[in-house]
């Protein structure tokens, strides 16, 4: 295979997947990793994709758009459905308090609470805090602070403020994106503190995100990967980079 052969069949892995791994690209093609370096450089000159640490993701990956939350529901509803059901199994027993985070994925989470379990919960997000205002057998607590139209939740110095006061068996998180490197990230500095907040509020942190924020970088990381117990996703994850995630201690949930 020629040179211009091969990086164009490298640009293709990683629209397809996502991101590529400089050692899975050379073990692909029978090359040293540094030939697939000098791939990478080539491509990236031209503007078609963008060298990471260790490897490489479309030029779109690293983003700083946020789309809203209305949006975001309408994308990849059947993996969220999924997801979340799976989530259900990391729930805490009966009598035991969770924290939800906003977003799209934390609300299809919502949506399967029917109460038929006890739950004292909390949550920034105002779409989750009308779902389950009435449901039976669960104690809500709003958390205060600015909304954010982008999302409909709350963020700012209360909402921090708010969660440094709580302990609760599981916090359930949504995410922007997911490497091993960067670890979760968001493209907003104040909901990455809320993120952050409520990680250190939950005795066991689960975050759920469907299989196309695997590979993205965001501009701020709000957890580490060893700081996530759990990572529920979907059965299109790339499995490199599950097992990458794995390999850094996080257990990986496939729904």
């Amino acid at each position: 295979m020629y040179a211009e052969e091969r990086q164009q069949a490298i640009a293709g892995l990683v629209t397809e997947r996502g991101r590529v791994a400089v050692t899975a690209v050379a073990e692909h093609f029978g090359v040293t990793t540094e030939t697939v370096r000098r791939d990478l450089a080539v491509l990236e000159r031209a503007g078609m994709l963008r060298r990471v640490h260790g490897g490489a993701v479309p030029i779109g990956a690293l983003a700083v758009v946020e789309p809203a939350l209305g949006e975001r529901r309408r994308t990849r509803t059947d993996a969220k459905r999924r997801i979340a059901a799976a989530a259900l199994a990391q729930l805490p027993p009966a009598g035991g308090s969770i924290i939800l985070d906003g977003g799209s994925s934390t609300a299809a989470l919502a949506e399967l609470l029917t109460g038929d379990r006890p739950l004292v919960a909390a949550t920034n997000s105002v779409p989750i805090a009308a779902r389950l205002a009435g449901a039976p057998g669960l104690t809500l607590h709003l958390l205060g602070g600015r909304v954010r139209g982008t999302t409909q939740s709350a963020v700012g110095e209360s909402t921090v403020a708010a969660l440094t006061g709580l302990r609760a068996d599981v916090a359930f998180l949504g995410t922007k994106g997911i490497s091993a490197e960067h670890g979760f990230s968001t493209p907003d500095e104040s909901e990455a503190a809320v993120k952050r907040a409520m990680a250190r509020a939950g005795q066991r942190v689960v975050v759920l995100g469907d299989s196309t924020k695997l590979g993205r970088e965001h501009l701020v990381r709000f957890a580490a990967v060893p700081e996530v117990d759990v990572l529920v996703t979907d059965d299109e994850a790339d499995p490199a980079l599950v097992g990458e995630l794995q390999r850094c201690g996080v257990e990986v949930v496939v729904a």
